[in-house]
């Protein structure tokens, strides 16, 4: 029995190793989708648009970066083996700008729920971002949508 336990922890260890800031983004980026339960083609479509032009790939990388991520937060068990690689490899202003890429995902289905608007509020503490930043940067997303 505690040899599986160790295995397990383990096994955790490693795949938190494995993160990497860009799969780490995607799937906060995922959990914005997942947030409301309702999972939209506009809001893959935003996340796969945002991997495109923020980290600089091609589609088809963008599209594979999605499905790994897709398969990390179904896995997942919190969000904190998501966060703490962004800690580590992002500055603040990154940190940021990626606060203003999950309210994207969260307004690209024209409706802002509440469960998307708790999530992106968790992540950004997780993530140590202000107050302030955290609601300017929703004002300037729910502006440009409107």
């Amino acid at each position: 029995m505690i040899k599986k336990l160790l295995a397990l922890f383990q096994h955790e260890e490693e795949k938190t190793e494995t993160h990497n800031p860009n799969l780490a983004a995607a799937a906060l980026l995922v959990e914005i989708m997942n947030a409301d339960h309702d999972l939209s083609a506009e809001e893959s479509g935003s996340i796969k648009a945002i991997l495109y032009d923020t980290l600089f790939i091609t589609a088809e990388v963008a599209d594979e970066l999605l499905a790994t991520a897709k398969q990390e937060v179904h896995e997942a068990t919190d969000l904190f083996q998501f966060t703490e690689v962004i800690n580590t490899s992002y500055s603040y202003d990154e940190k940021v700008a990626l606060i203003e890429s999950l309210w994207k995902v969260a307004y690209s289905d024209q409706h802002l729920d509440k469960y998307e608007e708790h999530m992106v509020r968790r992540i950004a503490d997780l993530l140590h971002v202000s107050h302030s930043d955290f609601m300017q940067s929703k004002n300037r997303i729910k502006a440009a949508c409107e």
